[in-house]
């Protein structure tokens, strides 16, 4: 049996449990994710295992199970399995959610319904058009006077998960704070202590960071600056490093990596004063891919492999064209660095800040740090003095995250 449920329409469902399905049509601009949130009759959760999302799958009471995303033909589709006969004792409602993670907005995303279903009984939810909302309350499942019952939502936040998160009670830290990881209740009995991580350091030769993050893991094609906050994306197991320029000029890349043990190793195809070429690191861990001559007619790229083991912390690729080729000028020939997980998500670093001198010949766009979450992206875009050939250095932080500092390692040779 099918049921339409209009906008701000309710109606009783015939079982306490079913699940609720979200689909929408595929597209690589956007990227959505489901959270639901278990509430008392005052609208909050009452902790940590009130939140239901990717990180924390399922609710220790079995009253929610988000499944992982699957993908129909060319549809997209989110299932959250529910039981309202296990909420835990105070909980009254179940409220599910959208947020689109690229910030591009429900606007965008075509095809965009919800389904109930309990038994034998379909009910479609269908919205109105959204306009720059990139966060959904899509329904509510509720208890009222021994009934289970069904209200069609679709109400918008500009705000995203964090309005999200502020209207059911869960805690959001300022920018001026270290930011959790993952949506943190604020407990009603006793609240716990957000969970922090390290913030992103501070650079002495002028890196405009961040003082903190919102480990938001994030997929799709994904575009930095610098002055963005970074981003964390899924550790996979090869992550390919990929800079491109317009014909004119040889750029190389190269990549620093950073150990656990303190060691600076440069993987480059040329060597430096008292550090000869590199082209591999670990087996393999690290690799450069081959260096690619000047020509013309086309655009040229050089790739950097990446495996990243425990004993990484961090990598960090460096673009460079030596005095000897006779030009720079990074924003000139459009050099731009992308960084794919080859699991659906790749990251662009851009030279948009460069300007056009022709005595800058290094650049740093961005730094990959490699955490248990996954690694972290962090947009630098760091330039060298002009006239320098000296490699950048990496050093480790006092907050345990590798930072850059330019003109201060060996001299490059004259290619």
């Amino acid at each position: 049996m099918n049921q339409l449920l209009q906008m701000g329409a309710n109606t009783v469902l015939n079982s306490p449990k079913g699940n609720v399905t979200v689909s929408y049509e595929i597209s690589n601009t956007i990227d959505i994710s489901l959270t639901a949130f278990l509430l008392t009759d005052l609208e909050k959760v009452q902790g940590d295992s009130g939140i239901i999302f990717y990180n924390q799958p399922k609710s220790s009471s079995g009253a929610a199970t988000l499944m992982p995303a699957a993908k129909v033909g060319n549809t997209r589709v989110h299932k959250i399995d529910f039981d309202l006969s296990k909420v835990p004792q105070g909980i009254t409602k179940i409220a599910i959610t959208l947020t689109e993670d690229n910030n591009t907005g429900f606007s965008n995303v075509k095809n965009l319904k919800a389904e109930i279903r309990t038994d034998d009984i379909s009910i479609q939810l269908t919205p109105s058009d959204f306009t720059k909302e990139n966060g959904i309350v899509v329904l509510e499942l509720y208890l009222r006077n021994g009934q289970t019952k069904a209200k069609s939502i679709w109400r918008g936040f500009d705000s995203g998960l964090e309005g999200l998160c502020k209207n059911y009670g869960v805690e959001i830290n300022s920018d001026e704070e270290q930011k959790p990881s993952s949506p943190k209740a604020v407990a009603e009995q006793a609240p716990k202590e957000p969970k922090k991580i390290p913030p992103v350091p501070e650079n002495k030769s002028s890196q405009n960071a961040l003082s903190s993050v919102n480990l938001e893991k994030v997929k799709g094609n994904i575009n930095l600056s610098k002055g963005q906050k970074p981003i964390i994306i899924d550790k996979t197991p090869e992550i390919t490093a990929t800079v491109s320029w317009k014909t004119g000029t040889d750029y190389d890349i190269y990549a620093l990596v950073y150990t656990k043990n303190g060691k600076q190793v440069d993987i480059a195809m040329f060597g430096a004063t008292g550090t000869p070429p590199l082209s591999r690191f670990g087996n393999g861990a690290v690799e450069h891919m081959g260096d690619v001559a000047r020509n013309s007619g086309s655009v040229k790229t050089e790739v950097i492999k990446i495996r990243l083991t425990n004993d990484i912390l961090a990598v960090v690729p460096v673009v460079y064209s030596a005095q000897s080729n006779g030009t720079g000028s990074f924003y000139r020939y459009k050099v731009s660095m992308s960084i794919d997980n080859h699991s659906g998500t790749s990251v662009t670093i851009s030279s948009k800040n460069a300007n056009n001198n022709d005595r800058i010949y290094t650049c740093v766009p961005g730094i990959l740090q490699n955490t248990q979450d996954g690694v972290i992206i962090s947009p630098i875009e760091l330039y060298s003095k002009p006239n320098s050939e000296y490699r950048p250095k990496l050093k480790l932080g006092s907050s345990n995250m590798v930072e850059v500092v330019m003109d201060a390692g060996p001299k490059n040779d004259y290619k």
